[in-house]
């Protein structure tokens, strides 16, 4: 435990964002589940809807700083392709 009231209000403080980033974390994650969802149930306009609210849960967490903005990058894209790869018909051969 600290001893000294600096280092109890650093603990205190810690404490706070740790909570604050494990909320932002699981909000994120759950929305992002639900891209995936969708795009495994094939619907293009749901996983296009679920893909806007992932977005603004990304760049809110990036600007917080509770991720990194390459890491919000990242699954910003690899979102983006798979749901892109629902909306968009095969290509015939």
């Amino acid at each position: 435990m600290a001893h000294t009231i600096s280092a109890l209000r650093q603990h205190k403080q810690s404490e706070i964002r740790r909570a604050r980033n494990h909320a932002v974390k699981s909000e994120l994650r759950t929305q992002m589940k639900k891209v995936l969802t969708a795009v495994e149930k094939k619907d293009a306009a749901g996983s296009k809807a679920a893909l806007d609210v992932a977005y603004a849960l990304l760049d809110r967490a990036v600007g917080k700083g509770v991720i990194h903005k390459n890491n919000g990058d990242r699954h910003k894209s690899r979102l983006a392709a798979r749901v892109n790869a629902v909306a968009a018909p095969a290509p015939k051969k």
